[in-house]
């Protein structure tokens, strides 16, 4: 599979038969190009993150909790909150969980609060999740590390914070590779990753924004 970045909560998980990307911003966020998949997931309805408009291609979007077969792609939606109030002040969140090409990637969308016991175990055995980390209207850097200790991924790359790329105010990054204990980590451009070369321990990867 090929991860690539393009700002904020957008992805895209390239497999064999199957693209799919995550979390569309629209163009007053920052430039995301012409982008091509199969599947396009939207974790909630606020247009740093639904604009499908923006996704070339004959696609499916899904948007809400429950199983789906796409292809050769199972994706699960998970719901949550937004915010820490159980979505008193922002609303509602899809955590998606894909299953493709033997891997299993978990994009927690714009979660706003930390999850139970049970509802990590409802993720199941993530491989690579990809979790926001930059505060104000998801996660701070603190809660998100805490969450990936909880959740114990393969592959843990962090997505909306601040970037120059990007429209929007968030804290930096590097706050969160500060609470994961690492230092120096250098943003790739992609990732290129299988079940044969995944790490142990949990390995935190920067990825450069495409945009």
């Amino acid at each position: 599979m090929e991860i690539k970045y393009f700002g904020h909560s957008c992805f895209r998980l390239k497999g064999k038969n199957t693209a799919v990307i995550t979390d569309p911003f629209a163009p007053e966020l920052g430039a995301l190009g012409k982008q091509t998949a199969s599947i396009v997931t939207v974790s909630h309805q606020h247009n740093g993150h639904n604009f499908t408009s923006g996704v070339s291609g004959d696609f499916r979007v899904v948007s809400r909790p429950g199983e789906y077969e796409i292809g050769d792609a199972i994706l699960i939606g998970v719901p949550s909150f937004h915010d820490s109030e159980k979505g008193i002040i922002r609303g509602k969140n899809t955590i998606f969980v894909i299953s493709m090409d033997d891997l299993v990637v978990c994009h927690l969308g714009d979660l706003g609060e930390m999850l139970s016991e049970s509802r990590v175990e409802e993720l199941g055995k993530v491989d690579i999740l990809l979790v926001p980390v930059g505060d104000m209207s998801a996660l701070n850097a603190a809660n998100a590390a805490r969450l990936v200790r909880q959740i114990e991924p393969a592959i843990v790359i962090p997505m909306h914070y601040s970037m120059p790329q990007i429209n929007r105010e968030l804290e930096p990054v590097e706050r969160f590779l500060g609470e994961m204990g690492v230092a120096g980590v250098t943003p790739q451009p992609k990732l290129n990753v299988s079940r044969g070369n995944l790490p142990l321990p949990t390995q935190v990867v920067l990825l450069e924004a495409a945009v």
